[in-house]
């Protein structure tokens, strides 16, 4: 498309030449054919000028254009050069560290190599001694076949599993034979005791441990609810937890536990900024509207704790939520309150949705975890479920552990946190300003006569138990093969 510029131009020229050859015929006297051929010719030469003017200006435009786009390649090129020494050193840099971690690796394979020549010779060692001992045994009289002298064998072979199997049976309280021993009552005799020890506030704290494995270090405990009857009976949780949800006082006993709680919780506190209380609450508290409010309030009272008071359910409750109790936990949830599931009986967890409901822990017992079973009815193998659970923020806890073959297999689940006798059974908690009749009490229920050793002061962390073995005792033990 021409440009008007261009246009202007040739109109100009025009009236010029037009203009020239009107002069030459008024003024010089020209005829009007010389005086039209005068004018061709101007128009001729101003038509040559332009031409060859805005040729002479293209050119210069040209050659200003090539300069800068050879300026721009010569940029181009410092850049790509730049880019080249960056990415030399990058490379440089990653063979580096690729050596490093070569030369890492095999240390760590040597030091492994070490260790299972050690833990040969350990088995050898013992394997010897358990030798020693049976040699030593001697045989009893009136026995003819060499059974006696195998068993003895087999007896000294587990002596040592034994005793931590005794051990740990010695360290569960008194006041678990108590309950047992208690005499079976029917369902009004049980619900006048638990009405009696709920208004006489005759409700007792026990504290559980939870640890990290493999280094045993207590990280939570778990407030277990124990009632008093006016004989002193031990009223454990699932003997009397049905009468009171039927007898209407199971929002007031989850009210006073809470409120023990976050008190055992503040005092912990003061030593430990780490610790959390787990705490137990029912189905039929979340599910009362005037229950729950007065818990609400209470838990909105002390907000400050959220981060370290768990709140604990059943996993039947949370597989059948009503739209009231998912409301319920909503709110617990926007106030900072995480929570967790407990009396797991299978497998088929879904953490996205249980994430999304503001659950942070499970707790799955360790005969469970460790069932074979499980990896054919479930849809996950028990091994991979620490893994799956850790990608949506939950973290697995295997509870009722009583064995240490039972802490080696879970490391190779990598099971982070674990709860049973072996560790510590649930203890007493002593409340501060104690009578000395309720001392009394407390030590005659805990089994220990001077209540020194199963008591646990309001918050102390006397309660933790000593370090173990950790995993290269476990790698030992696997290597001299079962016991």
């Amino acid at each position: 498309m021409i440009r008007i510029s261009t246009i202007f131009i040739a109109i100009c020229m025009v009236l010029v030449a037009a203009s020239l050859g009107l002069v030459l015929h008024a003024v010089a006297g020209f005829n009007g054919t010389e005086s039209a051929i005068v004018a061709l010719t101007a128009l001729t030469f101003l038509i040559l000028y332009n031409a060859v003017s805005m040729r002479l200006r293209d050119r210069s435009d040209v050659g200003g254009q090539i300069a800068d786009l050879s300026r721009g390649t010569a940029d181009l090129a410092r850049q790509v050069a730049e880019f080249g020494r960056r990415l030399a050193a990058v490379e440089g840099r990653v063979v580096s560290a690729n050596t490093a971690s070569s030369d890492r690796i095999q240390a760590v394979v040597g030091e492994i190599n070490e260790l299972g020549d050690l833990v040969k010779q350990l088995a050898v060692s013992v394997a010897s001694h358990e030798d020693m001992l049976a040699s030593a045994a001697p045989a009893p009289a009136g026995r003819p076949d060499p059974e006696p002298q195998n068993e003895q064998a087999v007896a000294a072979e587990q002596a040592v599993p034994a005793a931590k199997r005794a051990a740990a049976a010695a360290a569960k309280p008194a006041a678990i034979a108590a309950e047992a021993a208690a005499p079976s009552r029917n369902q009004p005799q049980l619900l006048a005791a638990v009405k009696n020890a709920v208004e006489e506030n005759r409700l007792d704290i026990y504290l559980q441990p939870m640890v990290t494995l493999p280094q045993r270090k207590v990280r939570f405990y778990e407030a277990v609810t124990r009632l008093r009857d006016d004989k002193d009976q031990i009223l454990a949780a699932e003997d009397f937890i049905a009468t009171a949800e039927a007898g209407g006082l199971i929002g007031k006993i989850d009210h006073m536990v809470m409120l023990r709680c976050v008190q055992v919780l503040r005092r912990l506190m003061v030593r430990n900024k780490d610790v959390g209380v787990f705490c137990n609450v029912s189905a039929a508290t979340l599910g009362n509207p005037a229950n729950f409010a007065q818990c609400l309030d209470f838990l909105e009272a002390n907000r400050a704790l959220a981060p370290s008071f768990v709140l604990e359910f059943k996993q039947a409750m949370f597989r059948h939520l009503r739209p009231t109790e998912v409301e319920n936990l909503a709110a617990l949830s926007q106030r900072g309150y995480r929570f967790s599931i407990d009396h797991v009986t299978d497998l088929r967890i879904e953490p996205r949705d249980l994430a999304d409901r503001g659950v942070r822990f499970i707790k799955v017992p360790a005969a469970l975890l460790l069932d074979p079973k499980q990896s054919s009815i479930s849809d996950i193998h028990p091994s991979d479920l620490s893994d799956l659970l850790g990608r949506f923020g939950i973290d697995l806890i295997a509870e009722k552990i009583e064995g240490e073959r039972a802490v080696v297999d879970l490391l190779d689940y990598d099971v982070r946190f674990g709860q049973g006798f072996l560790f510590a059974p649930p203890r007493p908690l002593r409340p501060e300003g104690a009578s000395a009749t309720g001392g009394a009490t407390a030590n005659k229920e805990s089994g220990s006569p001077n209540g020194s050793s199963n008591t646990i002061p309001m918050a102390s962390q006397t309660a933790e138990p000593p370090m173990r073995a950790t995993g290269n005792a476990a790698l030992a033990r696997r290597a001299a093969g079962p016991g």
